[in-house]
């Protein structure tokens, strides 16, 4: 074994312990590699002129434009947890089902689907579901264990159901790991991965996955366990004033990515606009600001769905163009009416603050994980993955295999986006170099890191239920609760390794 191969072995070994350790994952993800390059550039083992590529891979990530979908699709999953948006549309979920164990579970879990894609922040989901949903469902009948369990699997379905700010990194390490993969191997034109494409993608093994959660509830909630069944009545217009709302923006933001009218980035600034003006419309108590800024939201609906049905940009001269100067126009007023009255109810300043707090940690990981892979290939670990990978059994599929194992291993103790920017560069090229789907693999991969969210000890979606978890539940409950849901996840993995097509009909059938 050479000195370099050892000096990987320590590398992976310094880098979990520093991780492991409680410093902040950007500086161990960082600082290890960098520290590790140094020491071993004083005995001639590393060349520390791969560091002088590290300033302008922090100027790519910070201008590429796919990147800048991160904070907007935070913002817009933040206006709709502050305005308490979305704890009204589970209420009235419940009302609708009942109070049964089975419909109260039903009614979070079609709840979860719905706001997953609206938001992709796990934290604010899974502790808004403790707070309303945990109490009702324990009422109702659904013993302690399995509600909890519902709670944090519902709460990380956000990261594979669209629009996902996983889906967005891995699009973005994919595209750009399948690309030069590619052209390794001799494709100088490979056919470029967007997250069009992945959105596309998982949307199939999302719904596969929330249709095997239902089962398992309806399996496991029996009749005989109801403890109190009362449904009350809901009005249609409650109903509809509710959900449609969150339903018309999620058609927006997805019908715009997937009809090919607006880019990730650009879709996201749709969201988030749309998403601050119904939190505007939820806090505002005036009439009039409440009709416009509504008027506003539906103009630039109308609009979207015209430019997605295939109608082109209008002459100003017919009566279309001056539909849509005039919608143009009302949608700039409701906007502005729309942040003021943000502004006054100090909502747009702690939504700001709270997505630059999230935002900044994951571009720290992706910044730091640029160390990483620099220092990683400094050592010759690019070459040792693929002398590795090509004895594995199975070619390119043992390998594949080998990765989601290696995946789902490292989500014990890492976080999905460390392991993204950890994982995709230093392995993906193994796997993307031969004809293997990117969109299948990162269907795969993002149906696997969700399991991290949910696996002990380190799981975030365990961490943040038991930071507002009453005292009766112990943290014992709560690894208990979740091990079904992860072997649910674990099965909904397997049936898109097998049937691929799962995740590739979508993407094809759309975009060919």
């Amino acid at each position: 074994m050479s000195g370099q191969e050892v000096l990987l072995i320590v590398l992976f070994l310094a880098l979990f312990a520093g991780i492991l350790s409680g410093i902040p994952a950007m500086l161990a993800i960082s600082g290890v590699p960098f520290v590790l390059a140094v020491l071993a550039s004083q005995v001639g083992l590393f060349d520390l002129g791969f560091l002088n590529v590290f300033p302008a891979r922090v100027w790519g990530v910070m201008t590429n434009t796919l990147l800048m979908a991160v904070p907007l699709f935070v913002l817009m999953g933040v206006f709709l947890e502050r305005a308490n948006l979305a704890e009204a549309m589970l209420r009235v979920l419940a009302r609708l089902l009942g109070g049964s164990p089975l419909g109260m579970a039903l009614s979070v879990l079609a709840f979860s689907a719905i706001i997953a894609a609206s938001t992709g922040i796990i934290g604010a989901t899974v502790v808004m579901l403790v707070l309303i949903a945990l109490t009702p469902m324990m009422e109702a009948g659904v013993p302690k264990r399995q509600a909890a369990g519902l709670i944090c699997a519902s709460g990380t379905l956000g990261q594979i159901i669209p629009p996902s700010i996983l889906l967005v990194l891995l699009g973005d390490q994919i595209g750009n790991t399948y690309l030069e993969a590619q052209q390794r191997a001799g494709n100088f034109a490979p056919q470029p991965v967007s997250v069009a494409d992945l959105f596309a993608g998982a949307m199939v093994p999302g719904l596969v996955l929330v249709g095997l959660y239902a089962l398992w509830l309806a399996i496991t909630l029996r009749p005989g366990r109801v403890r109190k069944a009362v449904r009350e009545p809901v009005a249609l217009s409650e109903v509809l004033f509710t959900f449609l709302p969150p339903l018309l923006l999620i058609l927006a933001v997805l019908g715009s990515i997937l009809g090919g009218i607006a880019t990730a980035t650009e879709a996201a600034g749709l969201g988030a606009v749309g998403a601050g003006l119904m939190a505007a419309f939820a806090i505002s108590r005036a009439g009039w600001e409440r009709a416009l800024i509504a008027a506003a939201g539906l103009a630039a609906f109308v609009l979207v769905a015209l430019k997605v049905a295939g109608f082109g940009r209008p002459g100003l001269d017919s009566l279309a163009g001056a539909v849509s100067v005039a919608a143009a126009g009302l949608i700039a007023l409701g906007v502005i009416v729309a942040a003021l009255r943000l502004i006054r109810g100090r909502l747009l300043a702690d939504s700001m603050i709270e997505t630059m707090k999230i935002s900044g940690m994951v571009f720290g990981i992706v910044i730091a994980a640029s160390m990483l892979s620099l220092v990683f290939r400094g050592f010759g670990g690019e070459h040792a993955v693929q002398d590795l990978m090509a004895v594995m059994p199975g070619g390119h599929t043992g390998a594949l295999v080998t990765i989601m194992v290696l995946v789902f291993a490292l989500g014990f103790i890492l976080e999905a986006v460390e392991i993204i920017y950890i994982v995709v560069p230093l392995l993906g090229p193994a796997v993307l170099a031969g004809d293997i789907s990117p969109v299948w693999f990162a269907v795969l991969m993002a149906m696997n890191l969700q399991t991290s969210f949910l696996t002990p000890p380190f799981g975030f979606a365990l961490f943040y239920f038991r930071s507002v978890a009453p005292q009766g539940i112990t943290t014992l409950d709560i690894y208990r609760g979740v091990i079904p849901f992860v072997l649910i996840q674990v099965l909904a993995l397997a049936l898109v390794f097998l049937f691929p097509g799962l995740a590739t009909w979508l993407p094809h059938l759309m975009f060919n």
